[in-house]
Formats: C-alpha cells, structure tokens, sequence
C-alpha cells in the first residue's frame, strides 16, 4: 500500500511521528509539494494525504490508482469534490481537533489587545520600567472584558467554546446563528447581523467562509458597530475585507483588529493590515499547537485505518 503525504511540513515538522501510519503501508512524507510535482510524488498511490496542496481536475485525472484522500484540516476547499465522487474516491477530513487551540488563539489577540501584554513586555526589554519615575506606567488605555459586549459569527464547535469563555470573563455574549434560541449555550442571546453589529464591542468570527459570508465584514458593516469596536479573525481571511479594515483602523473608527488569517497566505509585503496601526497579526498558527497537531495525526490516522478496514469515517 503506497502513502503519500503531499505536504507534511506544517503538520509535523520534526517534533511529532507518523510511526502508526507506517505501520498501514509504505508511507512517503514530502515536507512541500508544488503544483507541478503533485502527480510525480502521487503516482501509483491509492492514498494520498494533502493539507494544502490542491488536487483538482487535471490532477486527478492523472491519478487512476487514487483511491482515498485524506485532507489533514478541517476545511476540504483543496480537493475537487465533484471530481472525486465522479470517480468514487473517499475523501476525509479532521473534525474539531483544534477547538480549544484557537478558542485559546482567540483570546489571546482579545487579552493582547485589551492589556497590551507584548507590548509592555518588550518595553520593559528595552529599560523603559527600569529608568520609570513611578512604580507603574501605562500609555495605552487598559479594559476589563467584564461588562462588555461579545459578538459571536457563528456559533459551532468554537464559537461555542469561545462564548463560554466569555461567560467566564463576566461578558455578555450574542450570537448570529442558525440555531434555535432553545438550542444555545446558557446565556447566549441570538441576534441578527445587524442587531451583533451594533452591539458588539468585541465582534469575533466563527462562521466557515462562503459566497454569502466573503467579505461579510467591510465599509458597510463596520460602519454599523461601534466606534472603537474590536473584530477578531481566527476563521478564514476572506471574512473581511482587508483594505476596508486598515482604512478604519486608520480612521479610528475600529480600535484593533486581531487575526490568525489572511486572505492570502503568506500574504505580500505590502498587504495592508501589516502597516496598519492596531492591526495584530499572527501566521495562521491558532491550530498549530503540539496537543491539536497530534491529535490531528491520530486522527489522520484513525481514518486511514478505517478505510482500509471498509469503514470509512470523516467522509466529506
């Protein structure tokens, strides 16, 4: 049984093991595959296992052995799902394995925001505390979360992870979600798009990215919130529009703007929320934690194995 791991790298850059699923065949792990390699490193492989490499048409109609791919993310967009079902190939994905990882990501650019942790820190690196008149100082304000206004874009798996934290934190939390009123969390309030715009100082996004919800967050609607409402991103890059963004970060009219994602990744040197001022970006790394990235190999893995035993599970 021929194994091809397109793009290991990210997942498992040397601290982790893909030892279980040696055990299941002759399994090859290329750190990095290019678009032009895909069918030469793929060739004569039933199993292919791909984070972001695509696997489109004119792959997959050079890949007659393929016959199982497994997506090691939760989102699918890399493989051409029409073709495959055409073709009867299984494609799988890894379910809520970082759930806790980015709900934690998310509040991470929430606290670093409201406290300025890193920015104190590096301060503090350069001397300013220690050549200070007064035993403390500030220069930014600083806020408690208690009290305040939690808008939530979608309320699945992490969205429901984040609100409790929130619930924790003393802060009222709403919600845009198709769910009924019965069905959510203790204490969180369903609202429509406009009512969360409106009150939300924190707005959050959950919500997976389609054609309706691309761009859901631009001019329009950020003239909607509050002045110095706060958004945060640990979704999908493409939920904002980036330049209308900036361009209210610079306005003032948003206060900061937290974010794991960008609309192109890596993004280029002159994207705009990289200059822009309160704008706090991290390299899509709210999923990458050691506990999630494991977690995402055995599950990896589990799915392997289920399909070889014809049971096939994850099935996108």
């Amino acid at each position: 049984m021929r194994i091809v791991i397109l793009d290991g790298y990210s997942v498992n850059p040397g601290d982790l093991s893909w030892d279980a699923l040696r055990e299941m065949g002759d399994v090859e792990v290329y750190d990095r595959t290019s678009p032009e390699e895909v069918v030469t490193r793929a060739e004569k492989a039933e199993i292919v296992l791909t984070n972001k490499v695509v696997l489109d048409k004119s792959a997959l109609d050079r890949l007659p052995s393929l016959r199982y791919i497994g997506v090691l993310a939760t989102g699918y967009n890399v493989v051409n799902l029409e073709e495959t079902r055409q073709r009867g190939i299984i494609v799988t994905n890894i379910p809520a394995y970082s759930t806790d990882s980015v709900a934690q990501m998310t509040f991470a650019h929430i606290l670093n925001i409201t406290n300025r942790v890193g920015h104190y820190a590096q301060e503090n690196a350069h001397g300013r505390w220690s050549n200070n008149a007064d035993f403390c100082y500030w220069d930014s304000p600083l806020h408690e979360l208690a009290g305040k206004t939690l808008g939530i874009v979608g309320l699945g798996n992490i969205g429901k992870r984040v609100a409790r934290i929130a619930a924790d934190f003393g802060m009222d939390v709403f919600a845009l979600t198709s769910k009924e009123p019965s069905a959510l969390p203790h204490g969180v309030q369903k609202t429509t798009m406009e009512g969360l715009l409106a009150v939300s100082d924190i707005l959050t996004l959950h919500c997976p990215l389609t054609e309706s919800t691309r761009h859901l967050i631009r001019a329009e609607t950020i003239q909607k919130m509050k002045h110095g409402a706060i958004i945060i991103n640990t979704g999908r890059g493409p939920l904002v529009n980036e330049h209308d963004v900036a361009k209210a970060l610079h306005d003032g009219h948003l206060a900061a703007y937290g974010a794991d994602v960008l609309d192109t990744e890596p993004p280029t040197c002159d994207n705009a929320l990289l200059s822009a001022p309160n704008a706090f970006i991290t390299p899509h790394i709210a999923w990458a934690t050691v506990e999630a990235r494991k977690r995402l190999i055995r599950i990896a893995t589990e799915n392997v194995q289920a399909y070889l035993s014809g049971t096939p599970r994850n099935i996108v």
